[in-house]
This record gives C-alpha cells, sequence and structure tokens, in this order.
C-alpha cells in the first residue's frame, strides 16, 4: 500500500511539474459526454451540460498554463437541434450563465472571446449574451477563446464558396487567384491559426462536422474520459500523447 501511495505522488509531482517541449497554437475540442456522465449518476442528462460549463473554465487555466494561445470548443453543433427542446435550451441557459459569471475574469486573464458560426438562430438572450462578450473582450490579445455554436463544417465550407462567388460575381476576386489562403480568409476562424490538436472526450471517434478545414493537419486524441471529468491531469496526458507524434505535413518523417 505505502509503494503505491508513492507511485501516485511521484506521479503527481511529474504532472505538475510538467513542461510542453513542442509548440502549440490551437486545440481544439469536442466536449463529449456530458449526458452519458450524468446518467451514468443517476441525474438528468441537461446536469451533464451544466457540469461540462464549469469544466472550461478549468481547461482554459490549463491551456494558458502552458501557453497555448488558441482554444476552440464545440459547445453546440448545427445537428444538435435533433435533440429535446428541453435540453436544448437547459443547454443554452448554462452558457449565458457561464459568461455572466466568467467575464470578468476572462477580461482579467486577457481572453478574447469569439464565436463560430451562424448564432442567428439561437434564443435572443444567448445571442445579446455573446455578443455583450465579444465586445468587452474584442480588444484582448492574450489568448482567444472560440466557442463554435450551430456550428458545422460542411456548412462553413458552403458559407464561404458562397461568399467568394459572390466576390467573383462583383469583380472583386478573379477565379485564378482563388487559392488556399483566399478560402481560409472567408471561414469563421480566417485570423486563427490551424488547429494543431484536436481532443475529442468520452472514447467517440469522429469529427462530427467540425472544423474539417482547420483540422487538415492537426494531431487527433480521444481520451476516453467524459468531459465534465476532463482536467489539467486529463490535458497534460493529451499533451504529452502529442508530444510523441512525429508531425510531417505530408513530408517524411524525420529521423
Amino acid at each position: 500500500m505505502y509503494t503505491i501511495c508513492m507511485v501516485a505522488a511521484q506521479e503527481k509531482e511529474q504532472q505538475k511539474a510538467f513542461k510542453l517541449q513542442k509548440s502549440i497554437s490551437h486545440v481544439a475540442f469536442i466536449m463529449d459526454g456530458n449526458g452519458r456522465w450524468a446518467q451514468a449518476r443517476g441525474l438528468p442528462r441537461h446536469l451533464g451540460h451544466k457540469e461540462a460549463c464549469e469544466r472550461i473554465i478549468d481547461v482554459l487555466n490549463a491551456c494558458m498554463e502552458f501557453e497555448i494561445r488558441v482554444i476552440s470548443l464545440y459547445a453546440f453543433s448545427t445537428e444538435n437541434w435533433k435533440r429535446p427542446k428541453a435540453e436544448i435550451n437547459h443547454l443554452f441557459n448554462y452558457l449565458e450563465l457561464f459568461f455572466k459569471r466568467e467575464l470578468a475574469t476572462l477580461i482579467r486573464d486577457g481572453v478574447r472571446v469569439m464565436v463560430s458560426g451562424d448564432v442567428s438562430r439561437l434564443p435572443l438572450k444567448t445571442q445579446k449574451t455573446i455578443a455583450d462578450a465579444i465586445e468587452a473582450t474584442k480588444h484582448l490579445t492574450r489568448h482567444v477563446m472560440n466557442i463554435c455554436l450551430n456550428y458545422g463544417g460542411q456548412q462553413e465550407i458552403v458559407r464561404a464558396t458562397k461568399l467568394i462567388a459572390n466576390k467573383v460575381a462583383k469583380g472583386e476576386i478573379k477565379t485564378e487567384d482563388i487559392n488556399e489562403e483566399t478560402f481560409s480568409q472567408h471561414l469563421y476562424t480566417f485570423h486563427l491559426p490551424p488547429v494543431d490538436l484536436m481532443i475529442r472526450t468520452s472514447g467517440e471517434y469522429r469529427l462530427s462536422n467540425y472544423l474539417l478545414w482547420q483540422n487538415a493537419y492537426a494531431e487527433f486524441i480521444f481520451p476516453k474520459v467524459h468531459w465534465p471529468d476532463f482536467d489539467r491531469e486529463a490535458l497534460i496526458a493529451c499533451l504529452k500523447e502529442f508530444e510523441s507524434r512525429n508531425r510531417r505535413f505530408g513530408g517524411l518523417k524525420n529521423e
């Protein structure tokens, strides 16, 4: 028993002393497993979403500790409208409470809030809360928290295509000048770096229409822990796995 406790203590000290060796600019999270987390505890699904909001600041703080400048959070997809209306309403209420409670902290820590997705379909109260957070943090540059709301990767690509096509029709852009950079400039995330690391909690192995363009060369990690249990230690485990990867970007492996 003593040996087990000693090993656990050593592992804890190693976690505290962890230093990220590879540079990471952008980590994208799919915050999955909230409903299952609640049901496993005999709670209604919506309380899983409540707990999920509690984890956001903890994970953001851990990312700031490791000098990760940008995090993206998949909060609500274009497909999530298929869920029960009561669950959807709870989710937006928790999101509003999160911003009202944490906005001062975000401002203090230099975190700019941005949103990717079509927020026009969201409840008016939610739209206003988000707009207020964006306005209050628009001048901040230390970190970025990108909330993906009513977001779908395919829909974003179609939207960008339409924006470019409209500019071509107006003579603002020539067809032969369209390239990857041009396309990137018409995405919601046009001023953010590409995703370096994509983490989906709960052990599901799919992207679910999330940042399809931005994840082109991201490293994917799928921890089995549900998002409400995802903490600094779980993030460090993912960062260690990231550091073990050889990112070749289509080139040859560095020997």
